[in-house]
């Protein structure tokens, strides 16, 4: 394997796959400092009697998940996608790997989706000088992202479950006897 294309031979170099890996767990890691921040940021927002802590820690929420969590989801995203496109993990040949891929989408999503918009209404509702509409907004992302990226981290590191259906053909095929082993013998009977 000493092709750097994956195009050409379909697997990454191992200094290609080294890079992608080194890229991909600081990426992941980020993101759950981030999460772990807004989290101590939503927790302080929702805690404190102090309006301006209040608006401080709201504001600071929406700096981070307007500028940061979007850029490194993105990043964790394709630095997971590319070695498994390109290594013997592939995507969908092991179900650890295919669940931490559906959950990296659905955490960008609900970033989007979910997080950004309660973050931005609570920042809309402290900066026009009213309380925390709803402690929700600011601490259900994170303790929901926080789990979440907990649990993958577990798996990549367990890699439970084994393969999947499309993963057990290759090795079954792989398993035939190659030009030069030796054949089982046989007893006579």
């Amino acid at each position: 394997m000493s092709s750097t294309s994956p195009s050409t031979t379909g697997k990454l170099s191992r200094p290609a796959r080294r890079a992608f890996l080194v890229v991909h767990v600081t990426a992941s890691a980020s993101r759950l400092g981030l999460t772990l921040g807004l989290l101590a940021l939503g927790i302080t927002a929702a805690t404190t009697g102090s309006a301006v802590t209040v608006e401080a820690s709201v504001r600071a929420m929406k700096l981070f998940a307007d500028w940061l969590l979007l850029p490194v989801a993105f990043l964790t995203l394709v630095s997971g996608l590319v070695p498994a496109l390109g290594t013997r993990w592939g995507l969908a040949r092991y179900r650890w790997v295919l669940v931490k891929f559906w959950m990296t989408l659905a955490t960008a999503a609900a970033t989007v989706f979910a997080l950004r918009p309660g973050v931005n209404s609570a920042v809309a509702a402290v900066a026009a000088g009213g309380p925390l509409p709803d402690a929700g907004d600011v601490l259900f992302g994170p303790v929901v992202s926080l789990s979440a990226y907990v649990f993958m981290t577990v798996i990549s590191v367990l890699k439970p479950w084994g393969p999947t259906r499309r993963g057990r053909r290759p090795r079954t095929a792989s398993a035939r006897p190659r030009v030069g082993d030796s054949a089982p013998t046989r007893r006579p009977a």
